[in-house]
C-alpha cells in the first residue's frame, strides 16, 4: 500500500504542478526474434518483448528539490540485467535542501555520492550497464569558505526495485581541504583529503566480522601546466570472494597515482595503480554476481576506451579479485599492478605534417600484470609482492590521427595492438594469449545544407579465438535532425569456439531522429555477444537478434 500511495502521489504531483517540474524520459525496448545461427539463451516466447523505461522528475521550490524516478521493466528487463528488475515500481525518490550562502546541502531518501576517485566509495547510476546502486538514507554536505568540504552519510544500498534494499548499513564521512587557499598560495594548488566508509552486515558465522571498513587518504598538487595526485586505501578484513566457498577473511588495499602535463598543442597523462584483494559489496553474497548489483566503489579498467566495434572485442576488466584454489593454480590471482600513458600532440596549421588545417595525434599505451604472489594452500593464505609481478593480463598500444583535409572532409585513422590473456582475465584455464591488430578508417564528408555521410572501414587480424574480423559502417545525415545507418561486422576467421558459432555476419541497420532534447532511434539486426563497457565498467551482453527502439526526451 505504501509503494502504491507513493506512486500515485508522484503522478499526481506531475499533474498538479507540471510547469514547475523537469521531467526526463528514457525507454529502451527490444523484440527478440529466433535466429538459428545464434543461441538466444533464456528468451522464451512470452518474453520476446522487453523494455527498460525510466521517468525521472525533479520539482524545485526555492532551496528545496523533490525528485523521484519511476521504472518499468516489462515483461522483463532487457537480456542480462538483474532478474530483480521486473514490473513497474518506484526506483528512487529524495528530498534535498541546498543553500550556497550557508554552504549546507542535505538529502533524505535515495542519493549518489563519490569519495575521492571512488576507490573507497562510489554510488552511481548507469542504465546502459545495469548499475542502479543508490543509497537510501541521509547525507549532509557542508562547505566552509570554499576551502573545506565535509560529507557525512548513512544508508542502505538499493539492490532491486522500490524498497528492495541490501541487508546491511553503510556509514561514511569524507573531508577535503584546499590548503592552497588556507595558506594563501598563488599559482599553485595543494589539496588533501581523507575518507572513512563502513559496511555493517550482521552474521551468525563466528568467523566473520560484521563490519568491513575502507580508510582512504589522498593528496593533490598542481602548478602551471603540471599536476600530480595520489590516493591510498586500506580495506579491513572481509569475506573471501574467490571461486570456492570459504569463510576465511582477508584485508586488501589500493594505491593510485596520476600525473599530467599540458600546454597548447601538447600534453600527457599517466596513471599507475595497484590493487590487492580489493572488492567491496553491500552484501557479502553479492560479490560474485554478474549484474553489477551491490557494488559500493568504483574500480574501472584504466585503459583507453575505444569508440569502434572491433577495437572493443577484447576488453580488459580490472583484476581486483583474490583467487586461492590449489586445483586451479594457474589462474590464481591476488590483484593487479600496471598503468597507462596518454600522449597528445597537435601539429600546427602550416607545418609540414599539419598542412593547411593541422593534425591531431593521440598515442596511448597500457600494461596490466598479475601481482607476484606466494600461496599457502594448506593454511589457505597468501602473500603478495608490493611491486613485483609475474604474468601479463593485458596490454595495448594505440595511435589515433585526426585530420581535417578540407572544409568538408575529415578523417580519423586508428591503429590498435592488443595482447589479451584470456586465461587469467576470464578464468579460462585452457585458454591462451590473443594477439590482435586492428586498423580503422573513419571518414566524414560534408555536403549541401547540413548533409553529411560518414563511413567506417575496420579490420582485425588475430592469431586465435575469434581470429579475423572485417567491419564496415555507412551513416547518412539528411539534416541536423535525421540520419540512418547500416553496419556489418563479419567474423570470417572464426572456426567456432565455446561462445560463438562458425563464421558469422553481425548486421545492423537503423534510423535516428533528434529534435531539441528528444532522440528516437530504431534499429534491426544481430548483436555480437560480449562485454559492453562504460567508463571501464562492463556488463556482459549475450548475442541476440531483433528489433530495437530507444527514446530519450527531457522537458
Amino acid at each position: 500500500m505504501i509503494k502504491k500511495a507513493l506512486l500515485v502521489g508522484i503522478i499526481s504531483l506531475q499533474t498538479i504542478a507540471f510547469a514547475q517540474l523537469t521531467v526526463g524520459v528514457e525507454s529502451n525496448s527490444q523484440w527478440y526474434i529466433d535466429d538459428d545461427e545464434i543461441k538466444l539463451g533464456e528468451v522464451e516466447g512470452e518474453d520476446r518483448l522487453r523494455t527498460n523505461s525510466y521517468i525521472k522528475t525533479d520539482y524545485k521550490i526555492n532551496d528545496f528539490t523533490v525528485g523521484a524516478q519511476v521504472e518499468l521493466y516489462e515483461t522483463k528487463a532487457l537480456l542480462n540485467y538483474s532478474p530483480d528488475l521486473q514490473g513497474i515500481n518506484l526506483g528512487t525518490y529524495y528530498v534535498n535542501y541546498a543553500n550556497k550562502e550557508n554552504g549546507l546541502d542535505v538529502t533524505v531518501g535515495h542519493f549518489y555520492e563519490q569519495f575521492g576517485s571512488g576507490l573507497a566509495l562510489r554510488t552511481w547510476e548507469d542504465r546502459q550497464i545495469g548499475i542502479l546502486n543508490s543509497l537510501m538514507g541521509g547525507k549532509v554536505k557542508y562547505n566552509y569558505k570554499d576551502y573545506l568540504d565535509v560529507v557525512a552519510l548513512y544508508g542502505k544500498q538499493r539492490i532491486g526495485l522500490g524498497f528492495d534494499l541490501a541487508d546491511s548499513s553503510v556509514y561514511g564521512t569524507d573531508l577535503n581541504i584546499d590548503l592552497s587557499k588556507v595558506l594563501g598560495m598563488e599559482n599553485k594548488e595543494l589539496t588533501v583529503g581523507g575518507s572513512f566508509v563502513s559496511r555493517n552486515q550482521s552474521t551468525d558465522n563466528p568467523n566473520l566480522t560484521p563490519t568491513t571498513n575502507m580508510i582512504s587518504s589522498r593528496i593533490g598538487f598542481g602548478k602551471g601546466n603540471f599536476s600530480i595526485s595520489a590516493e591510498y586505501v586500506l580495506k579491513s578484513k572481509d569475506k573471501y570472494y574467490g571461486l570456492i566457498q570459504s569463510d576465511k577473511q582477508f584485508d586488501g588495499n589500493a594505491a593510485l597515482l596520476n600525473l599530467s602535463y599540458s600546454k597548447k598543442g601538447i600534453g600527457f597523462n599517466a596513471t599507475i595503480r595497484r590493487l590487492e584483494n580489493f572488492r567491496y559489496f553491500s552484501e557479502r553474497d553479492l560479490a560474485n554476481n554478474t549484474f553489477n548489483v551491490g557494488i559500493l566503489h568504483y574500480v574501472p579498467a584504466l585503459t583507453k576506451q575505444f569508440d569502434y566495434s572491433l577495437t572493443n572485442i577484447y576488453v580488459y576488466q580490472a583484476q581486483s579479485k583474490l583467487v586461492i584454489d590449489e586445483s586451479t593454480a594457474s589462474i590464481n590471482k591476488s590483484g593487479e599492478i600496471g598503468g597507462q600513458l596518454d600522449f597528445f600532440y597537435t601539429f600546427p596549421k602550416g607545418s609540414k605534417i599539419g598542412g593547411k588545417n593541422g593534425m591531431n595525434l593521440n598515442v596511448n599505451y597500457s600494461l596490466w600484470r598479475r601481482l607476484k604472489t606466494d600461496y599457502n594452500y594448506q593454511g589457505f593464505d597468501y602473500k603478495a609482492a608490493f611491486l613485483d609481478s609475474d604474468e601479463t593480463y593485458y596490454t595495448d598500444l594505440s595511435a589515433e590521427i585526426k585530420k581535417k583535409w578540407s572544409q568538408n572532409v575529415r578523417s580519423n585513422i586508428v591503429y590498435v595492438y592488443q595482447k589479451y590473456n584470456r586465461k587469467l582475465v576470464e578464468d579460462a584455464e585452457n585458454a591462451t594469449f590473443i594477439n590482435a591488430h586492428t586498423l580503422v578508417a573513419d571518414n566524414t564528408i560534408l555536403f549541401g545544407s547540413n548533409k553529411a555521410i560518414r563511413f567506417e572501414l575496420q579490420h582485425m587480424w588475430a592469431d586465435t579465438y575469434f581470429k579475423n574480423w572485417a567491419a564496415g559502417l555507412v551513416e547518412f545525415f539528411f539534416n541536423r535532425n535525421l540520419s540512418m545507418y547500416i553496419q556489418e561486422n563479419y567474423n570470417y576467421g572464426n572456426e567456432g569456439n565455446d561462445l560463438f558459432t562458425a563464421p558469422l555476419h553481425y548486421y545492423n541497420a537503423g534510423v535516428v531522429y533528434t529534435k531539441n532534447a528528444t532522440r528516437v532511434q530504431a534499429s534491426y539486426g544481430r548483436q555480437r555477444g560480449g562485454l559492453h563497457c562504460v567508463g571501464g565498467v562492463c556488463r556482459y551482453v549475450p548475442e541476440n537478434s531483433g528489433l530495437s527502439l530507444g527514446i530519450v526526451t527531457n522537458f
